[in-house]
């Protein structure tokens, strides 16, 4: 669920970028912040060549910014520097029809002595709409580092009403080209190819003080000590495309909530999202467990809406949670478990019955979510007409941050854990003061899910190093 637009998010801006080449090499970022008083949804699926949905995204609460120049001389563009997507896209001055592109900076190709041509067509779609533009090339400079001959996307219409309001013109990605519209080479690989950095290393310092003037700072080609204290810890990444990792049990005061990863789970970095995002299965728990009021994916609403009286009935029935979803035919039933369609794969198993992937483990998520929402004493009518609005509730009560749980995350082996103060987002001074849940749900059926986003709540408390070259995701805590 996404959170209601009068909270006010800190967002993170660089007016003016200030970069340097220090003495160990390293081309430094640094990022401040302003305040922002305006939160919308933007939904976004990327597609990998027309392929599955890649990811949901909601771009206007990521917070970190900066800029860059593309074109010779160089026209300025404020952009997301995004871990979780690979393609640069700016507004193009050839964008006529939508009025978000008039109150963001626009690329004029014919003011660069540098431009090339390519007009070849693309599309990001997301839950507002598809953004379509087309390929340009073009010299791109990333503080005083020159990218040379970087495809990019002129963006000739910005879906919905979200951009009109976003602090950000466009986003420069920073994962692999598995991921990239048109199969564009990212920006990142040909600053390492073109050899304009020391390594081919990349790491994010993100200030999660609010009152701190830094908002952090981006180091190409290395990671600065003074970031982050002790060793990294890294992990091999284990999918191209995202920064995608294995990861294993999520615990609550360090027991295992219901030993959802004890097998391992899917997970990524992401500097492009600002919550920490999971299966709504443990999500739910999670806010459960710190007096929040749960976070519902669309998906979830989506079985809840179609299915939510049957379930219900089934519950308050007495019938097993892990049968619920078998019984109303959604999932195969394995004897006492419902299997869902990327399990029964594994297994071998077969039928002629038609099973929907997504819809299977979207009900098996929705059948915990409502189960909670039972033990919270809640009508029937009150846990329908919940789902059905159009945000959720998550905030919590600032008086009880001492009370609450440590949430913990094991990554190769060691516990990364999250302290109240550093999962709750605290808006507002005084009586005025909302203290809202950092944890956000969000559904991927298998075989790419269930998935974990860590993003800006886990990345500010953890140093992070994106390892290009060993193919690898290293995490310490930040200093």
């Amino acid at each position: 669920m996404k959170l209601p637009a009068a909270w006010i998010f800190l967002v993170l801006i660089l007016p003016s970028l200030i970069s340097c080449w220090s003495s160990d090499g390293f081309v430094r970022i640094p990022v401040k912040k302003r305040k922002f008083d305006q939160i919308a949804d933007l939904s976004v699926s990327r597609y990998s060549d027309g392929a599955d949905v890649i990811t949901l995204k909601n771009y206007l609460d990521a917070q970190y910014y900066g800029e860059i120049g593309v074109g010779s001389p160089p026209q300025t563009f404020t952009v997301i520097f995004d871990t979780g997507s690979s393609n640069l896209w700016v507004p193009s001055s050839k964008c006529y029809f939508s009025l978000a592109c008039f109150l963001h900076s626009r690329y004029k190709s014919s003011h660069s002595s540098t431009y090339k041509e390519n007009g070849t067509s693309a599309a990001i779609n997301y839950g507002s709409g598809s953004l379509s533009g087309f390929f340009s090339q073009d010299s791109v400079k990333v503080g005083h580092l020159v990218v040379e001959d970087q495809d990019f996307i002129e963006a000739t219409k910005e879906p919905g009403i979200t951009f009109l309001a976003a602090k950000f013109d466009g986003i420069l990605g920073l994962g692999f080209q598995e991921i990239s519209v048109g199969n564009a080479v990212p920006v990142w690989y040909n600053m390492v190819n073109q050899g304009l950095v020391k390594k081919p290393v990349f790491s994010f310092w993100l200030n999660r003080n609010v009152e701190g003037e830094e908002g952090g700072e981006i180091v190409f080609g290395g990671a600065d000590p003074s970031h982050y204290k002790g060793k990294h810890t890294y992990v091999p990444v284990t999918q191209k495309g995202y920064w995608q990792f294995d990861m294993g049990d999520v615990l609550i005061s360090s027991e295992s909530i219901s030993g959802f990863c004890a097998g391992g789970c899917k997970a990524i970095a992401d500097s492009g999202t600002s919550l920490l995002a999971g299966p709504t299965t443990v999500i739910a728990q999670i806010n459960h467990a710190i007096g929040a009021s749960g976070v519902v994916s669309q998906e979830c609403k989506t079985v809840v809406s179609l299915y939510g009286k049957t379930i219900l009935e089934l519950l308050l029935a007495d019938v097993l949670p892990k049968q619920v979803c078998s019984q109303i035919g959604i999932c195969f039933s394995n004897g006492y478990h419902s299997v869902s369609m990327g399990i029964k794969t594994v297994v071998g198993q077969s039928t002629d019955a038609p099973v929907d992937n997504a819809l299977c483990t979207a009900c098996e998520m929705a059948v915990v979510w409502i189960e909670n929402r039972l033990k919270l004493n809640e009508t029937v009518e009150q846990i329908l007409t919940y789902v059905n609005k159009a945000n959720g509730q998550s905030a919590v009560e600032c008086s009880s941050l001492s009370s609450m749980p440590v949430i913990s995350f094991t990554i190769g082996g060691k516990g990364f854990n999250l302290a109240p103060e550093e999962y709750i987002l605290k808006v507002g001074n005084g009586i005025a003061a909302q203290c809202i849940s950092g944890f956000s749900a969000f559904d991927m059926p298998p075989p790419r899910g269930p998935l974990w986003i860590l993003g800006d709540v886990f990345m500010g408390r953890y140093h992070t190093v994106f390892d290009y070259e060993n193919l690898s995701i290293g995490f310490a805590e930040a200093a």
